[in-house]
């Protein structure tokens, strides 16, 4: 398969057929847990099951936690075998266009490891707006796998946080909108603002019409974000480790990965009161 952590709607509709291929349903929102579910129900690509972001793709929250955990390792395991993925196993996520949360499924299949995944340029609206077929038929059950389990590697703790924030060698970026790393217009955590030495990059700035900008474009923005400093010296956080995710596919695209997550992000940041919280553009 192409090693690019992207496909398009005319490469995805030549493998419907493809007993390989595994399509998951990624749309959610962060403010309705079960509209992902009820736009899974009303319409789906051919073949795709559906996967909760809350209950598929996180573990439960704690009072130490994040909004979104990740997974624990045997959880996502689990997941992976009832969907009869194997070695030879193609996945691929889409999302209802931007690709924040497909991004999240892509990026917990990377950090441990495989099986094989992409993102849907475009996701559920390029798809429809392309005329290709769409179904309310769940999925026959595929037979059930043993996917072995595998913690997931890439990340940071809220320690490597709080020093990178004082470290130059290291870049901790922000994908939240402007708006709320400013500490404006916060509908969803109960502290606004963001973490000192943070720098907000936008996931939505990847985009270009709904899709993913071009891999030259998106490598020269991110070199400038990056500067003298290697891929590998950049922590990307957001809210609570969705569109954090985004940003690390961009960077993929661009031939920049390595980047870390710091999966808690803001929402686990924000757990200790003592732990600084800034505002404003910078």
């Amino acid at each position: 398969m192409s090693t690019s952590p992207l496909i398009d709607c005319t490469a995805l509709a030549a493998l419907l057929q493809d007993p390989h291929t595994l399509l998951v349903d990624c749309r959610s929102e962060l403010l309705d847990h079960q509209w992902g579910q009820r736009q899974y129900e009303a319409g789906h690509l051919p073949g795709a099951v559906f996967a909760s972001l809350g209950t598929d793709l996180s573990a439960p929250v704690t009072a130490g936690s994040g909004r979104h955990p990740l997974p624990q390792a045997a959880q996502f395991a689990a997941l992976l075998s009832s969907w009869g993925v194997t070695e030879q196993t193609r996945i691929v996520a889409y999302d209802q266009g931007p690709g924040p949360y497909a991004a999240r499924l892509w990026w917990l299949l990377r950090a441990r490891g495989g099986p094989a995944a992409q993102v849907l340029d475009g996701g559920w609206a390029a798809w429809v707006a392309a005329g290709l077929p769409v179904t309310q038929d769940l999925p026959p059950a595929r037979a059930a796998t043993q996917v072995p389990v595998r913690e997931f590697t890439g990340t940071v703790d809220v320690a490597d946080v709080a020093a990178a924030a004082h470290d130059p060698a290291r870049v901790l970026i922000d994908a939240r909108g402007a708006d709320r790393f400013a500490g404006q217009n916060e509908t969803i955590d109960p502290i606004a603002g963001h973490v000192p030495g943070a720098v907000n990059q936008p996931f939505t700035a990847n985009l270009v019409a709904g899709r993913f900008a071009d891999p030259a474009a998106l490598r020269e923005r991110w070199l400038q974000v990056l500067g003298p400093r290697a891929p590998q010296q950049l922590i990307s956080m957001c809210g609570s480790g969705i569109t954090a995710c985004h940003n690390l596919l961009a960077l993929e695209l661009a031939g920049l990965g390595g980047g870390q997550l710091y999966p808690g992000s803001w929402s686990h940041w924000i757990r200790d009161p003592a732990r600084p919280v800034a505002s404003g553009a910078t």
